[in-house]
């Protein structure tokens, strides 16, 4: 089992390493650093931006999981039971009216079923592997043989996303479906016209030279025209973005851009800019920088300022066990976990935490909280296999294997779930719900027949008992 010691940011997903692993397991579009991200802040604004379109759409919101992809391409996609956001996305829309057009757009697309008309699209509801991390980006740090053998699980899914396109047929209807959806919402169809009039220009580059999402998604100087003329006569074009919305855009596209580009945005940043967003930024690129003590400085002024902000304990516990203060780093997680109960990811960091600490009732406590967030979000890898961790530190053998079995499957390495499922059975007590789930990834990891012959004699096969 992996050390105590190891966070979850260092099973980060270079870009690198996706590149060497997606390009060989991937079709030839796959794109270049691709990782996938976890945040709870971001993907609380991405979910506050889209389901009132999915609603307007007619689709149900708490069915579609977002998925926030690490990458500098400009991208976004949404297909049976989720939507793609790529980072380099979310940083180039100038507004959240922006980044609601594009979302409507997809949107569009999803609804009208055109993401089916691609054989490899029927498999775009396959379980992609999320990767979870405290803090979500941290994309450019050291990876690990985990990681790496986790994004083998997905690449299939990045060489779907990299294989969609659409008809210029279908993109008319997707805009003037996006359009609709944003109308029915109470939202301005301005950004969507204004986000594809900045990119006007790339409909004269040579394809290899286009942005993903243009190549994908033609663009045309008609086409931005047809979608003004629509947009310009609807009731809420003139419709404003709230402040609320701007702060939280703009929030998101520093936390963004300040994970992954840190030493540039110290360069931008103004040192007189004392506006919460710029500071918060700040801090963030002095974590990043190896600065913790620059950074926890600004934190602790902000929490000053905002003590019910679940999002500032978060990085400051992320920091504090980052630099091993796991000690320090308990009190602001517990506050993230108080103030925002609901949040999975942050009970992983306090889970992390506590099993990371020499107190066993620390340990046990700890165990609890990766559980509390697998009730909220059963398909969370990192969760099973921090699990994993724990239990075998306290030599609990077979849970130890079982949590190892369900670690490997939501990663799609299914030969390694056998294996360690097969294991977990030998050690498990006969008919506990471990066993009995132990049974499924067997099951469901394409056994050999004398397996399955072994398993139908002690009445281990059952229906419909694999989630």
């Amino acid at each position: 089992m992996a050390s105590p010691s190891h966070s979850l940011s260092r099973l980060a997903l270079t870009a690198s390493l996706a590149l060497s692993l997606v390009v060989q397991a991937a079709p030839a579009r796959a794109q270049e650093g691709v990782s996938l991200i976890r945040d709870t802040e971001i993907e609380e604004t991405l979910r506050k931006d889209s389901v009132p379109l999915f609603e307007a759409a007619g689709v149900d919101s708490k069915s579609i999981r977002i998925l926030l992809i690490g990458s500098k391409d400009l991208q976004a996609s949404a297909g049976p039971g989720q939507m793609a956001v790529y980072t380099g996305l979310i940083l180039e829309t100038e507004n959240p009216n922006q980044l609601q057009g594009v979302m409507a757009h997809e949107i569009g697309h999803l609804a009208g079923g055109h993401s089916a008309r691609s054989g490899d699209m029927n498999s775009a509801g396959m379980r992609p592997f999320l990767l979870t991390m405290g803090l979500g980006v941290l994309a450019a740090l050291a990876g690990s043989a985990e990681a790496a053998a986790g994004l083998v699980g997905s690449a299939n899914y990045f060489g779907t996303l990299g294989a969609m396109g659409y008809s210029r047929e279908q993109e008319s209807r997707s805009d003037q479906a996006g359009l609709t959806y944003l109308e029915k919402a109470g939202l301005s169809g301005r950004g969507l016209v204004e986000f594809f009039d900045n990119f006007r220009y790339q409909e004269v580059f040579q394809e290899a030279r286009r942005f993903a999402y243009f190549r994908s998604h033609p663009l045309s100087s008609d086409r931005i025209e047809a979608l003004r003329s629509r947009a310009q006569v609807l009731r809420n074009y003139d419709q404003k973005d709230s402040p609320e919305a701007i702060s939280e855009h703009a929030i998101m596209k520093m936390k963004l851009d300040a994970f992954i580009n840190p030493q540039l945005v110290m360069g931008r940043l103004d040192e007189k800019d004392q506006s919460y967003t710029t500071r918060y930024g700040r801090a963030i690129a002095y974590y990043q920088l190896k600065e913790p003590d620059k950074a926890l400085k600004i934190i602790d002024d902000l929490l000053a300022e905002q003590p019910d902000n679940p999002y500032l304990y978060e990085l400051k516990g992320q920091i504090l066990f980052e630099f091993g203060r796991a000690d320090e780093a308990e009190t602001p997680q517990r506050k993230s976990v108080a103030l925002k109960p609901e949040a999975p990811l942050l009970r992983i960091n306090l889970g992390q935490t506590l099993i990371a600490l020499t107190d066993e009732k620390k340990v046990d406590e700890g165990i609890g909280e990766l559980k509390r967030s697998l009730a909220i979000d059963e398909e969370n890898a990192e969760a099973w296999r921090l699990l994993a961790q724990a239990y075998d530190h306290k030599a609990q053998d077979g849970l130890a294997r079982y949590a190892t079995a369900e670690y490997n499957f939501q990663i799609g390495n299914r030969q390694q779930a056998l294996v360690f499922a097969m294991r977990a059975r030998e050690k498990l007590e006969k008919s506990t719900p471990e066993w009995r789930r132990a049974t499924d990834i067997v099951l469901a990891s394409s056994p050999s027949k004398d397996d399955l012959k072994d398993l139908a004699k002690e009445g281990s096969i059952r229906r419909g008992s694999l989630r």
